[in-house]
């Protein structure tokens, strides 16, 4: 007897971008991050699928949206190493992985209640004083926000 196989398979997106390498626990983080639940778009998600290096990983596709670096960082703090493919006419035009930046602005919250950035109309500024694991000292208070402190703007 002969098993047939079926795969299921997703429409390619026209234009757009695609975000891989989501650890799977942290993409609904991304989607709620990102905004994309209030999006217009047809956006196109897949979680627990196999991957070698993340064992189970997700994967975002948005149709028609191209990601700012502002984006892009948030994108980092709550998956590093992800990967983004920038689509163009059924093209991948574009691929890179997201990396922490040195830097963070007006992203995150300061852990600190106290903290300037909590009582005044003050942007927030950190250092990555950490990537593995994430690990941010505000540039006003200078407590340290660790990974599973952060909180998104």
């Amino acid at each position: 007897m002969e098993i047939e196989r079926k795969a299921l398979q997703v429409n390619a997106i026209k234009d757009g971008t695609v975000i891989d390498h989501i650890p799977a626990e942290r993409l609904f983080d991304v989607i709620n991050i990102l905004g994309l639940f209030n999006s217009q778009e047809m956006i196109t998600f897949g979680t627990n699928l196999d991957s070698k290096q993340l064992g189970k990983k997700g994967i975002i596709k948005v149709a028609n949206r191209f990601f700012q670096d502002q984006e892009i960082n948030k994108i980092a703090l709550i998956a590093p190493h992800a990967k983004l493919n920038t689509i163009k006419n059924f093209e991948v035009v574009d691929k890179r992985v997201v990396e922490i930046p040195s830097e963070i602005g007006n992203i995150v919250k300061c852990f600190n209640p106290k903290c300037i950035t909590n009582n005044e109309k003050i942007k927030t500024r950190f250092a990555v004083i950490s990537e593995k694991p994430i690990e941010l000292k505000c540039f006003y208070c200078e407590k340290i926000t660790n990974e599973g402190e952060i909180v998104i703007k």
